[in-house]
């Protein structure tokens, strides 16, 4: 099979990177910033844009990029597509249906990728992609986003665990840890079936899941031995640190609020971990990760800058949280705004500082 560096990875990331600038534009117009308007749809789809066509695009980049194989970018493909055809406002049945054709894809490439060498943490990342395909159908299905979203969680939350449970292999974890991070797994699957019928209860056990992950990550992870090394080390450290502190903070609130639907409560929950947990970790592994999707041979120079994008997030994170418990619109308003900044500053530093590494290496050869 053909194995050379395929030219269109690029244009894949390009719609995932539309699909994120859009999703945080009709997420700040939702909350009421007066933006002109791109597309009359983005209000009503900006958690399947941040999702399915960013998140869900780079996951499936990064699995492409690890089986090395043409036929593997089919996966991210699709869901570019599909957040492209929301976007443009082409009958939404298109756009799920390529969404979900793309999970199932993720799915399979999961099992070419880690079957000759089955793990647990395999196993997790399986059972993540298994959770945005169950997602996606339930949306598809025409379910309503509050019972969908539980599922996108799982998708993210089981993707990143698998992938920190991998890294910590090298800590030899005992069977009873490793029986404990199952156990916390399981109860947040058997939250989000319950939650399909009955929705209060199924948040309020899928929340216990996630803050058992939580706390095991906060305990068991490899970031604990590593926050005190210098550098890049420190600095990954510290975000997953942070994200875990979030993941455990919105599955308190699930526990308390249980099956809100909509308003400041349901806000809390949703963002405390897509914003808190799942952004921390792309901070966390963009200085690594982002070299292999556009071939550098090192990761990216550290820079203490990232501290500041990091604690932009996380303090404008804190003040919209607290304009959500509070009620206070304005609050939220400016967290989220700011939340959208850090987000951006952030990636485009990593765009520059790649783009100079690249040039700089091209140079010296």
């Amino acid at each position: 099979m053909e194995r050379k560096k395929p030219k269109f990875r690029f244009p894949i990331m390009a719609l995932g990177g539309l699909a994120l600038i859009l999703a945080l534009w009709g997420g700040l117009s939702h909350l009421g910033w007066n933006l002109p308007v791109i597309s009359p749809n983005l209000l009503a789809i900006h958690g399947p844009l941040m999702v399915s066509g960013f998140l869900g695009t780079l996951i499936g980049i990064e699995r492409a990029v690890a089986l090395k194989y043409k036929w593997a970018y089919v996966v991210p493909l699709l869901s570019g597509i599909g957040a492209l055809a929301l976007i443009v406002g082409v009958p939404s049945l298109f756009g799920k249906m390529l969404m979900t054709l793309s999970s199932t894809g993720l799915v399979f490439l999961l099992v070419v990728i880690f079957y000759p060498h089955l793990a647990l943490h395999a196993i997790i990342m399986m059972l993540g992609a298994f959770c945005w395909l169950v997602g996606n159908g339930l949306w598809l299905l025409g379910f309503p986003f509050y019972i969908v979203a539980l599922w996108w969680i799982g998708f993210l939350i089981l993707t990143i665990a698998g992938e920190r449970l991998e890294i910590s292999r090298v800590l030899h974890l005992s069977k009873e840890k490793k029986l404990v991070f199952i156990l916390a797994v399981f109860v947040f699957i058997i939250g989000a079936l319950l939650a399909i019928k009955v929705f209060d209860i199924g948040v309020r056990v899928a929340s216990i899941g996630m803050i058992a992950l939580a706390l095991w990550l906060l305990r068991n992870d490899i970031a604990r031995r590593t926050l005190h090394q210098p550098g890049l080390s420190r600095y990954i450290a510290l975000s997953l640190i942070l994200g875990y502190v979030w993941l455990g903070v919105s599955g308190l609130f699930g526990l308390f609020f249980g099956g809100v639907s909509s308003g400041f409560y349901y806000d809390a929950i949703l963002h405390s971990v897509f914003v808190g947990f799942v952004f921390s970790m792309i901070f966390a592994h963009a200085p690594i990760i982002s070299p292999t999707l556009i071939d550098l041979p090192t990761f990216l120079p550290f820079q203490s800058s990232f501290y500041l994008y990091l604690g932009l997030l996380h303090i404008s994170l804190a003040l919209r949280i607290i304009g959500d418990l509070t009620m206070w619109p304005l609050g939220r308003q400016w967290g989220a705004l700011f939340n959208a900044i850090a987000i951006l500053l952030f990636l485009g530093n990593i765009m520059y500082l790649s783009r100079k590494v690249k040039h700089t290496l091209a140079q010296s050869s």
